[in-house]
């Protein structure tokens, strides 16, 4: 079983290299975080160094602080960073009620 899971990862490293530039960060983090976290968190910006994301609230950030070890070494086979940032999102602008 290990072994299938190293090649379906061998797979995914090679698939993903292959994607432009601009697209990289996303797919990798989408990868990295897996689909739960991935469909709470945006990718705001990836340089040499430091990824930052985007998360819904504080309890998402502090989670995902303690995961960032785990986080860095499975992005790593795609893009070299060195830390990931997380961001709070902005709260949505709330509607404004009719009189």
């Amino acid at each position: 079983m290990e072994r299938a899971s190293n090649a379906l990862q061998r797979i995914v490293v090679q698939t993903l290299k292959r994607l432009p530039a601009e697209q990289l960060p996303e797919a990798a983090w989408d990868f990295a975080a897996g689909k739960a976290v991935a469909d709470k968190t945006r990718v705001l910006s990836c340089d040499k160094e430091t990824l930052v994301i985007e998360v819904p609230d504080p309890n998402w950030r502090a989670q995902l602080y303690a995961m960032a070890p785990q986080l860095i070494a499975r992005f790593t086979p795609f893009i070299r960073i060195e830390r990931i940032e997380f961001k709070l999102a902005r709260p949505q602008d709330e509607p404004r009620k009719r009189f």
